[in-house]
């Protein structure tokens, strides 16, 4: 039985998933830029990043006040937001909506706290299923590295602070982002996740992730989503407008 409700709308959904560190982010953000520039009509959405809630969330995050529950909960508020003003509307407008973590995200981080695995994708089967989720695979060592290579420090959530796994910060992220990717890898095999090696070039990875773009849903890109023939920046300024 599926988990997600099928996309029946005109446009696509593409996101991505992986660990922290596993570089999706800079991968899903290539990718905005190559469609826009064959004029396709992107919408970009991130997780965590509902006006709704976002302030909330940090100041939660600020004073450590969250249960594995609520934390749950807070994040399933944030992306009920989302869908309803940033992606479904761009979808049936047939945008190609590129999203930065999705759903299976809190499927990985939830259960990877101890939350119920049955209760969590429950509680997200309001969600439109992806046309395409790539899941950016990367040892924990590389992960952690790109981070600290970034930045000063790990951040509490980020390392699973709240589970008291350990004292040591670093030895809580491999314990917890461990259990994530657990979670993520039978995820790829369940639910047929496009499985990317985060540890070859950037490059690599984008020239992958735009191969296998081209094979599943390129007859779309070419006749069904949103495009015109101004280019880049009209059909931009389209798709951004449906959130208006």
């Amino acid at each position: 039985m599926s988990l997600l409700i099928p996309n029946r709308y005109k446009g696509k959904l593409i996101v991505v998933e992986g660990i922290d560190g596993s570089g999706k982010s800079t991968q899903i953000s290539l990718l905005s830029q190559w469609l826009r520039s064959q004029g396709v009509g992107v919408v970009f959405s991130e997780w965590n990043s509902s006006p709704l809630v976002k302030d909330t969330t940090r100041r939660g995050k600020k004073k450590a006040m969250f249960t594995p529950t609520t934390f749950s909960l807070i994040h399933a508020t944030d992306f009920a937001d989302r869908i309803e003003r940033q992606i479904v509307p761009p979808l049936k407008a047939g945008a190609v909506v590129c999203a930065d973590r999705y759903a299976y995200t809190a499927f990985a981080r939830d259960v990877a706290r101890g939350v119920s695995r049955t209760w969590v994708r429950n509680l997200y089967r309001f969600a439109v299923r992806p046309n395409l989720c790539f899941y950016f695979k990367v040892p924990l060592d590389v992960a952690l590295g790109r981070i600290l290579g970034g930045r000063d420090a790990l951040k509490y959530y980020e390392a699973g602070m709240d589970l008291e796994l350990s004292r040591n910060i670093e030895e809580s992220f491999r314990i917890f982002q461990g259990r994530i990717i657990d979670e993520y890898d039978a995820m790829a095999e369940e639910l047929g996740f496009q499985v990317i090696d985060a540890t070859g070039s950037i490059e690599e990875q984008q020239k992958r992730m735009r191969e296998i773009v081209t094979e599943k849903i390129g007859e779309s890109l070419e006749h069904s989503v949103l495009k015109w023939r101004g280019g880049q920046s009209d059909a931009g300024a389209r798709a951004a407008a449906v959130l208006r």
